[in-house]
């Protein structure tokens, strides 16, 4: 219940809802790694939150964020950053132990192409950590949601009427429409990955069943977490 009601100050604290986040993503990863030692390509980390806990946890971080702005955003750059577009990434083939993306593939148009360059820069034997928000459910739209489900330029056009400024993810240009089966198919498309885990986030490692009902997992999925090891 904490992780859900954190979305709500994603804007106003981000610093406590990603930094929350990331302290979760430790826990998540846990079962499957011992981060000690071990390098990490962070894509679309932005400030570092996630790569400061892979530090904490004794893993080298690189941040691959293709915004400057937001690298710079909150006043600390991390001391391994470097401005790219994760489709276009400059790291060389096989090169870190992790790929790693969280919250950043609901906002590139390709899903599928972005995953591919992370899993190639992941050495055999190592990770593909994914996780990113469905476009179907109740936090689809970001800070537009859930009007998102109305349509994401409709939801857009209301936000900016009540606030008066346009939304920081706007659709169509840096937010789309994620969905929870398409990085199913990407995952099983890859037959040099081996799917560890696959289920929903922020639910109970039990509700992965939901993934086995089209429709219904992309509106109560809410986070789609994928991790596979590279053979």
């Amino acid at each position: 219940m904490k992780l859900f009601r954190s979305f709500l100050t994603e804007q106003s604290d981000p610093e406590g809802f990603y930094g929350l986040i990331a302290d979760d993503t430790l826990d998540l990863l846990r079962p499957h790694v011992d981060l000690a030692g071990l390098t990490i390509a962070d894509f679309g980390g932005a400030a570092g939150f996630y790569s400061d806990a892979f530090r904490r946890a004794g893993a080298t971080s690189v941040v691959v964020d293709l915004d400057h702005t937001e690298i710079v955003a909150h006043g600390v750059k991390h001391p391994l950053s470097v401005v790219a577009r994760a489709e276009q990434s400059p790291l060389r083939d096989e090169s870190v132990d992790i790929g790693f993306s969280s919250n950043m593939l609901e906002h590139v148009p390709d899903l599928a192409s972005v995953a591919d360059q992370i899993a190639r820069v992941v050495k055999p034997g190592g990770l593909v950590v994914l996780s990113y928000t469905a476009w179907y459910g109740p936090w689809g739209g970001h800070e537009t949601s859930p009007w998102h489900l109305l349509g994401g330029h409709r939801a857009a056009r209301r936000y900016e009427r009540k606030t008066g400024r346009p939304p920081k993810n706007v659709y169509g240009e840096n937010m789309f429409a994620a969905t929870v089966a398409e990085g199913m198919e990407w995952a099983r498309s890859r037959d040099d990955l081996v799917l560890l885990e696959e289920r929903p986030r922020y639910l109970p490692p039990s509700s992965r069943h939901l993934l086995k009902v089209p429709g219904v997992r992309e509106v109560l999925t809410w986070n789609l977490w994928q991790v596979l090891r590279k053979k």
